[in-house]
């Protein structure tokens, strides 16, 4: 199951955060501990190149994107190698959306639209969709045309 996705800026504020079966009390926990890791290690890290970390039996894939940084959590199913999998899918969205890899203002003029295609791609914890027309099509609202 993918526990967590979350979008933060160059400060360590969040930006957009998806949690699934995590309870409330966990939560907090989890925001700080990302926020460190993002602090700790991302410093220098090329646009799109993956980190991978472990901790409590949980999988974390972290990487950048212009001004943004982005930490898709996963367990069980979702090891680093099918996260990277959903970090990849997401990452192309969000330069779709936007156009070109995100200053934080950009990110946040198109906060809607990634909102839309985020719950596209990751629902209820699992890997919904993959394909870049697919999403597309989804996030404009309209029936798609394959069943």
């Amino acid at each position: 199951m993918i526990l967590a996705v979350l979008f933060a800026n160059v400060e360590g504020n969040i930006l957009i955060e998806r949690f699934h079966g995590v309870p409330a009390e966990e939560r907090l926990h989890w925001r700080s501990f990302l926020v460190k890791l993002g602090a700790d290690n991302l410093k220098g890290v090329k646009n799109e190149e993956l980190l991978v970390a472990c901790h409590k039996s949980v999988y974390i894939v972290y990487t950048v994107l212009g001004d943004v940084s982005i930490y898709v959590v996963g367990k069980e199913l979702y090891d680093e190698l099918a996260l990277s999998e959903v970090i990849f899918v997401i990452t192309s969205a969000v330069k779709d959306v936007c156009g070109k890899p995100p200053s934080e203002r950009l990110f946040l003029d198109k906060y809607g639209r990634t909102c839309l295609c985020l719950d596209e791609i990751v629902w209820k914890g699992y890997l919904e969709n993959t394909e870049k027309d697919r999403i597309k099509r989804l996030v404009r609202l309209k029936p798609p045309t394959e069943f």
